[in-house]
């Protein structure tokens, strides 16, 4: 299993996996948002992605600094097309989401005070590598087939290796176990 923590991994991978990086170097966006511990997480890098995968982006940002991090997300992206920033508030914490696209590669942001470790959707990528590794290529098409058909990432997963119950917190606990 790859360091989900240094994107060099993706030089490596599939098409898709090299253009992400490609990008996201040309980009800069890992290094402009350094400070706020800054990786990259979904399904791009499992390679059980389609067409329309974006490319999410993970920070940390402490509520005194989310005025600054929206500046900066501003400044440094705003004329991309498609920007839109927006502050809101999820699992009683304030947060922002930027969304916009570079290349051909839909871009989201997404700031939280929480710790990166912590982040669910750091949480599901280390729980679903875990799983894939375990399962085979077979287990990663299926997941890529049902996502296709239009399920979202973590139900598909719950879905192919069997997990009971909400699919997000059976990914998360297993994720928090790793």
């Amino acid at each position: 299993m790859p360091d989900f923590r240094d994107i060099r991994y993706l030089q490596t991978g599939t098409a898709r996996q090299r253009a992400a990086y490609e990008t996201l170097t040309a980009l800069g966006i890992l290094e402009t948002l350094a400070a706020y511990d800054a990786r990259l997480a979904g399904t791009i890098p499992l390679d059980v992605d389609t067409p329309d995968s974006d490319l999410d982006i993970l920070c940390q940002v402490q509520p005194a600094e989310m005025d600054a991090f929206a500046r900066l997300l501003r400044d440094s992206y705003g004329q991309l097309p498609g920007f839109v920033l927006a502050r809101k508030q999820r699992y009683g914490r304030p947060i922002v989401v930027c969304d916009f696209t570079f290349r051909e590669f839909p871009i989201q942001v997404y700031g939280s005070p929480a710790p990166v470790d912590e982040q669910r959707a750091w949480v599901h990528l280390l729980a679903e590598a875990h799983l894939l590794a375990a399962a085979g290529p077979e287990a990663k098409e299926a997941v890529r087939a049902l996502k296709r058909a239009g399920m979202k990432t973590e139900p598909a997963f719950a879905r192919v290796f069997g997990l009971t119950g909400d699919a997000y917190e059976a990914l998360y606990e297993i994720g928090r176990g790793l």
